[in-house]
């Protein structure tokens, strides 16, 4: 059976939105742009001289604690998931990002927003395949008691399915799992409107170090001993569905799909991270296994 590759997409006009940053608390607009094949996804900093560019590639990442920032030179673009999230579960492989700020607006915790601002314009396929690495043996990566493995499908196919295993410590949040094939449809329905969530005593120590002051407990998932506080859940198991979530738009810096299974194990942004970087490495190899063939 023969896989069948896509073709890669962008959209067929700009598109912004605007919201306030989780860390900073300022307000911050993104701008989505068109862009030709193989630009891959771009964020340009409108807010510094010269408008630097920087490209979301795994050499581009930067170790910073419970986000994904990109950085090249002095320019960074901090807390980036999501709205990787949205591109690569829209399947928008080719786009300019446009911000004024370092930090990316974080709107209710989710996605939502951003996929929907990305689906009121077309979607414009363009005429060369997507890179896609097709798994045929395991890749594993093991770090800070974590894991996540990527596994050959066990029937021929095109398409990502990824499992999420949540472990959390914390009794109200305690184990949950998701399993699905991410497709536009699917990502949309069951993981775009899945929020960020954290502990009451985290949120209280971020407070303390002066992040997070114009957020409240509306604005994301806050559990304290007895559960959720101030706020409702959109699905019984939203924090799995939002560690999906995180998952899809960190993987999306690999910059090529992926057919196989990928099941991650409590692992967070530096491990997805870390995990990308051996991603990229053994597709590089096959590629190059397959050019000296």
């Amino acid at each position: 059976m023969t896989i069948q590759f896509r073709n890669q997409n962008t959209i067929s006009k700009s598109v912004s939105v605007q919201g306030v940053g989780y860390w900073s608390g300022l307000e911050a607009s993104v701008e989505f742009r068109p862009a030709a094949p193989d630009t891959g996804i771009i964020f340009v900093r409108a807010d510094i001289s010269g408008q630097p560019r920087i490209a979301v590639q795994p050499e581009n990442c930067v170790d910073i604690p419970r986000r994904t920032c990109i950085q090249s030179g002095s320019a960074c673009v901090e807390m980036i998931e999501h709205l990787m999230a949205a591109l690569a579960g829209l399947q928008i492989d080719n786009c300019e990002i446009w911000v004024d700020r370092a930090e990316v607006p974080a709107f209710d915790g989710s996605c939502i927003e951003v996929v929907e601002k990305l689906q009121s314009v077309d979607l414009v396929s363009q005429p060369i395949s997507k890179p896609t690495f097709v798994i045929e043996e395991e890749i594993r990566l093991e770090a800070d008691g974590c894991w996540i493995a990527a596994y050959p499908h066990q029937t021929r196919s095109n398409n990502l399915t990824l499992t999420y295993q949540l472990d959390y410590e914390a009794a109200v949040i305690g184990q949950q799992e998701i399993e699905l094939v991410v497709t536009p449809d699917a990502f949309k329905k069951e993981l775009a409107s899945a929020r960020t969530f954290l502990l009451e005593v985290e949120a209280e120590w971020l407070r303390s170090q002066g992040l997070g002051r114009n957020v409240s407990f509306s604005d994301l998932l806050v559990f304290g001993p007895e559960g959720l506080i101030g706020n409702t859940l959109r699905y019984s198991d939203e924090c799995v569905r939002h560690k999906a979530l995180d998952a899809v738009g960190d993987l999306a810096v690999a910059g090529f799909d992926i057919a196989g299974h990928v099941v991650a194990h409590k692992s967070g942004h530096r491990v997805n991270g870390l995990f990308v970087k051996k991603l990229v490495d053994a597709f590089d190899a096959s590629q190059g296994k397959r050019l000296s063939a």
